[in-house]
């Protein structure tokens, strides 16, 4: 075999050198862009999951873009009261007709998936003597017709009026609600009942429960209400609070609230039988008793008794970490207390006006649920001659509708139009905030 001579080897040595680097040239410049593709692959998966919203469902799963799976809506108006000129206004042949009082916004009320009343009135029937207006009220069962008829499905039954014809009448009136297909929450026949009430409305479970105030009792261990001091055993009937031992009053609804999360109540609701008659703003107790509320868990708050609209406001708890929606009061749903009979408690004609709440809430499939609206519709009451006396009508108002098509004119469509800007100018502002803060949404 021939010899290579130097400068062949040489030039070997030189072509291997070379062709070593150009292979580890061609590895690293492959080994970056590898590890640059992967650090972006990375980049756009943590943009894809900021885009992602990631929520832990209730038994601590997570769910990535939870979908609406049900929604509800639940629609609320105030007292309901019948005085002695409603009840001459409504006789008719042998028995009585209240269908007037609803005919206007049945189409709103039976719109909403559950829709509530607080009735101010008992069903004592004949036992209890006469039908009655003010200070005892004792009205028709047909009444309870008319409000099934108007779409209500719940009616709040504890309130200073719950027990105007004694015992007897406060269960009568469980009786006749229940013949009627109608729930009610706050009052019970036996204490087997609970005084409050988990509703699953579209696979949506509302825990629901109603206070109504005491009157100051110097009976030891007796209750009072509208002035009466109520008989033992409807003690533990009605479900009541009272201002002068008010932490009784935050334990029993700690217990309360503890009881219908734990049959799965998705949102909680208080309905509060508080306040001051005729004050177009909240008292420093209902101010009080909503914070507490708030920071036991409560979502909802709506209030009756002060037979006036009271402001709404957007509660947060004490340690900032939630929101509670308060309405202080509704108003009256519909009554006799006219501005021109109501001097000198309320001359502004305050008593005529009241309000239709609805609120939604959404339920999504990581079991999650949301407050997704709160609006409300002012309504005004109407008195007219009719019937055999004078008729009333509830009147659902808007800002470009405020009577006229109803078919209202004159004095009427007037004093409409002013009960919607009374409405406004106290719920308005707070109102917004509701609104802003659920479009936000942050609930």
């Amino acid at each position: 075999m021939a010899r290579h001579t130097r400068k062949q080897l040489i030039w070997r040595r030189r072509f291997f050198v070379s062709f070593c680097v150009l292979v580890i040239a061609g590895i690293i410049i492959g080994a970056g862009f590898g590890i640059k593709t992967l650090i972006k692959h990375g980049e756009n998966s943590t943009d894809n999951k900021k885009n992602q919203t990631v929520t832990e469902t209730k038994d601590g799963k997570t769910e990535e873009n939870p979908t609406l799976v049900s929604s509800v809506t639940v629609i609320n108006t105030g007292d309901i009261m019948v005085h002695s000129t409603q009840l001459d206004g409504a006789k008719s042949g042998d028995g009585y007709d209240f269908s007037a009082f609803f005919k206007h916004i049945k189409n709103n009320v039976s719109a909403a998936d559950l829709a509530i009343a607080n009735l101010e009135v008992t069903f004592g029937g004949s036992e209890s003597g006469a039908y009655s207006g003010y200070p005892a009220f004792n009205t028709p069962d047909c009444l309870a017709d008319c409000i099934k008829d108007a779409g209500f499905d719940l009616l709040l039954t504890v309130n200073n009026h719950c027990y105007d014809t004694g015992i007897f009448g406060l269960k009568r009136t469980l009786d006749v609600l229940k013949e009627k297909n109608l729930s009610y929450v706050g009052t019970r026949k036996d204490t087997s009942e609970n005084l409050y009430t988990v509703k699953k409305v579209n696979g949506i479970k509302l825990g629901i429960t109603a206070y109504g105030y005491e009157n100051v009792c110097k009976t030891p261990g007796r209750k009072s209400l509208n002035g009466n001091i109520i008989s033992a055993e409807a003690n533990d009937l009605v479900n009541t609070f009272n201002y002068d031992r008010i932490n009784e009053f935050y334990e029993n609804a700690e217990d309360t609230i503890s009881k219908m999360k734990e049959k799965g109540a998705d949102k909680i609701i208080f309905y509060m039988h508080w306040g001051e008659e005729y004050q177009l703003s909240e008292n420093t107790h209902q101010k009080a008793i909503a914070q507490k509320l708030c920071d036991l868990g409560v979502d909802i708050i709506i209030g009756s008794h002060p037979h006036v609209v009271q402001p709404v406001e957007l509660l947060t708890s004490s340690g900032g970490d939630r929101k509670t929606i308060c309405c202080y009061s509704m108003g009256n749903a519909i009554s006799n207390q006219r501005q021109e009979i109501m001097h000198p408690e309320c001359t502004t004609g305050h008593t005529e006006d009241g309000m239709l709440i609805s609120y939604t809430i959404d339920k999504y499939s990581d079991g999650s649920t949301k407050i997704r609206s709160f609006d409300i519709t002012p309504t005004w009451v109407d008195k007219y001659k009719g019937g055999s006396g004078y008729q009333y009508s509830i009147y659902p108002l808007s800002s470009s509708n405020s009577g006229a098509g109803f078919g209202l004119t004159g004095t009427a469509l007037s004093k409409s139009q002013r009960s919607y800007s009374r409405t406004m100018d106290i719920i308005g502002a707070g109102l917004n905030e509701v609104k802003n803060y659920l479009k936000a949404g942050l609930n």
